[in-house]
C-alpha cells in the first residue's frame, strides 16, 4: 500500500489498482504505464509539480498524451508565471520518487489542477504512487479528494 491508496482506503472510494512491471530504461513513465495496460494515452495522467514565481509548488494532472501549457497553468491558479518544479524539490515535497508522484496522499497539500479531459472518460488512471503501480478511479473522486480545480492545461 501506497499513501495515495491509503487515502482512498479511508475515503472509502472506489478505485482499482493496476500493476506492470517498469522498465528502468523507459523514456517516459505514464507512456509506459499506458502501453504496458494496453490503455488509450489521453487516459492515463501523469502527474507534474510547477513552481510560480513566489515559489508555491503547484500540482498538474495531465493527460500522457499531452503536454502542460505552464501559461495555461498559471493563469488557473492566478499567478504570473509556473516553470517545472525541480525534480528534487518534487520528491520533498510529496514523499514520492519521481516516476511515481500520484495526485493523492502527498506529504503536503498542495493547489492541484486537473485536465479538463479526465471529464470524457468513464475513469482516468493516475500513478499510484511507485513506478509500475496505476490507480484508475472516477475523475470526479481524483478531484474531490484532492480539491482540485478542473480546467484546459494542454491548450496552446
Amino acid at each position: 500500500m501506497t499513501p495515495a491508496t491509503k487515502l482512498l482506503d479511508k475515503a472509502k472510494v472506489i478505485y482499482q489498482l493496476h500493476r506492470y512491471s517498469h522498465d528502468p530504461q523507459a523514456a517516459s513513465y505514464g507512456t509506459e504505464a499506458a502501453d504496458k495496460l494496453g490503455l488509450e494515452h489521453g487516459r492515463v495522467f501523469k502527474t507534474l509539480l510547477a513552481a510560480t514565481e513566489t515559489g508555491e509548488l503547484l500540482v498538474a494532472v495531465v493527460p500522457v498524451s499531452d503536454k502542460l501549457n505552464l501559461k495555461a497553468l498559471a493563469a488557473a491558479a492566478g499567478v504570473k508565471k509556473a516553470a517545472m518544479a525541480d525534480p528534487a524539490a518534487a520528491q520533498r515535497s510529496t514523499g514520492y520518487l519521481v516516476g511515481g508522484i500520484s495526485p493523492l496522499g502527498q506529504k503536503k497539500r498542495l493547489r492541484t489542477f486537473i485536465d479538463a479531459s479526465a471529464n470524457q472518460w468513464p475513469t482516468m488512471f493516475i500513478s499510484g504512487g511507485r513506478r509500475g503501480l496505476e490507480i484508475e478511479l472516477a475523475a470526479s473522486d481524483l478531484q474531490a479528494q484532492t480539491r482540485a480545480q478542473l480546467c484546459e492545461l494542454c491548450r496552446d
